[in-house]
């Protein structure tokens, strides 16, 4: 009879708990112990997914997560009805998920967190990173929907909602995750409308690569606004224009906090019309997509430098390297999350960072090594692996043809890449993670009052401790 029961919901994929107890002859008290038990017995049968549809009595539709390699996931909608296509990245963190939706960084990309429960503190006010979501949807195994926390106002699947953002529960997130590991990240698309796997699957091979789009145009401000400087030390404080790539409010704040009265500007702002603010320096910041669809803001950067002294993170670290000449490579997966080990190769110290970002630059094609400034080493490791210098504590300088030399500062632990590059014969340097720390650990929160040290002409100015700047 129980058999002949899970036949028929599936067949018609529209149960209730009612029908349920009707039809195992039991009170309606006891059904949700049935319904538990032929959602368990279904997942492991071929076919058995629509039975999640049981779960909280038809109340959330059915939702279809399809990936341009053919593999596909059946889970329950935990946001938005509708569907959404973008390139479906995992992140790591823990916590932090309110930052991590508000990111303009993510604009494009389906989001899927690896940690198994999301949602459980809810959504407060202060922990927004901008005034609108711009990510493509979220992916997640178990949504909370009651959550619990003094500052909660409302619980993160109604914050999804009632902002268009479609989103998936009851995906095995392992299983999608180790597919991106292994595939890398791909297009893919999130759909409460179309369940037939292999029409979504085929529209997602349609679908526009994210490289196609200038992503960094819809997130940034459209126009110029001012961030007040905080007092930091009874120093004077110094005036930064910020290009507004993406930016995060807790970059912004974490300048203000290390004495600096921010004025942000939209990507496209003219360079002289930013110069001629008369700023101590220019800030380059995070951003969406793929850097080559904003060769203006490279330019941009390539004006300022020699110039005033410029600071850029994630995007800003792109653009920057682009400006010099270097090549940027898309990463197999990216690096989303707040437990990414990166090497400071000034201090020899290991730097737990946060991340998010799937291009990078490639550290030879900033140009030759020069071998006294680089322990005598004359040649770039053939396989690009820059741990070959975080293992020997060196801090490689190239001579770049364009700006004397860079020196690599940073060196990702988990694949080698570079993190971070500070200019000896100009005043620059960047960072490709995010020191801000929103969500993620505070251990390189230094790099702002390095910033600030910078445009009052310090030169030792990365000569400094990592415990700097975690007060603010």
């Amino acid at each position: 009879m129980l058999s002949k029961t899970f036949k028929t919901v599936r067949e018609t994929e529209k149960a209730s708990t009612t029908y349920v107890a009707a039809l195992v002859g039991v009170s309606l008290a006891r059904a949700p112990f049935f319904v538990a038990a032929a959602c368990l017995w279904a997942r492991g049968r071929k076919g058995g997914v629509a039975v999640n549809l049981l779960v909280d009595g038809g109340r959330h539709p059915r939702a279809l997560l399809a990936l341009e390699n053919g593999m596909h996931f059946f889970g329950r909608s935990a946001g938005a009805e509708g569907e959404t296509f973008g390139e479906v990245v995992f992140n790591t963190s823990m916590v932090g998920y309110q930052e991590i939706v508000s990111d303009p960084s993510y604009a494009g990309q389906i989001v899927t967190l690896t940690y198994p429960q999301v949602g459980n503190y809810g959504i407060n006010e202060k922990d927004m990173q901008a005034d609108r979501l711009h990510l493509a949807g979220l992916v997640v195994h178990d949504m909370c929907y009651e959550p619990s926390n003094w500052q909660s106002v409302e619980s993160l699947p109604n914050f999804l909602a009632s902002r268009g953002v479609v989103a998936i529960e009851d995906v095995d997130t392992r299983a999608l995750t180790i597919a991106i590991r292994e595939g890398g990240a791909m297009r893919a698309a999130i759909s409460t409308t179309d369940l037939d796997p292999e029409s979504l699957v085929a529209r997602v091979r349609a679908s526009a690569p994210i490289a196609d789009h200038n992503y960094v145009a819809d997130v940034s401000c459209d126009e110029p606004y001012v961030v007040p400087g905080q007092d930091a030390d009874g120093q004077p404080r110094l005036s930064v224009v910020a290009y507004d790539c993406g930016e995060k409010r807790g970059i912004a704040r974490r300048l203000s906090a290390a004495g600096c009265e921010v004025t942000v500007v939209p990507w496209d702002t003219p360079v002289e019309e930013a110069l001629a603010k008369g700023p101590d320096g220019v800030f380059f910041s995070n951003g969406p997509g793929d850097p080559s669809s904003v060769p203006s803001v490279a330019e941009a950067v390539r004006a300022c430098l020699g110039r005033v002294p410029v600071f850029g993170i994630c995007l800003g670290n792109q653009v920057i390297s682009m400006a010099a000449g270097a090549t940027i490579e898309k990463l197999p997966y990216g690096h989303h999350g707040g437990n990414e080990p990166v090497m400071n190769l000034l201090t020899g110290k290991v730097e737990i960072t946060a991340q998010n970002h799937n291009y990078g630059p490639v550290f030879s094609t900033f140009g030759p090594l020069v071998p006294e400034l680089s322990g005598g080493v004359s040649e770039h490791p053939a396989d690009e692996d820059l741990r070959f210098w975080s293992s020997r504590r060196i801090a490689p300088v190239v001579q770049n043809e364009r700006y004397g030399r860079i020196r690599l500062t940073h060196v990702n632990l988990n694949d080698g890449t570079p993190e971070g590059i500070q200019f000896l014969d100009v005043p620059a340097f960047s960072m490709q993670y995010h020191p801000e720390a929103k969500p993620g650990p505070n251990d390189s929160t230094y790099a702002f009052s390095a910033f600030a040290k910078l445009m009052r002409g310090e030169d030792d100015y990365l000569a400094i401790d990592v415990r700097e700047g975690r007060r603010f």
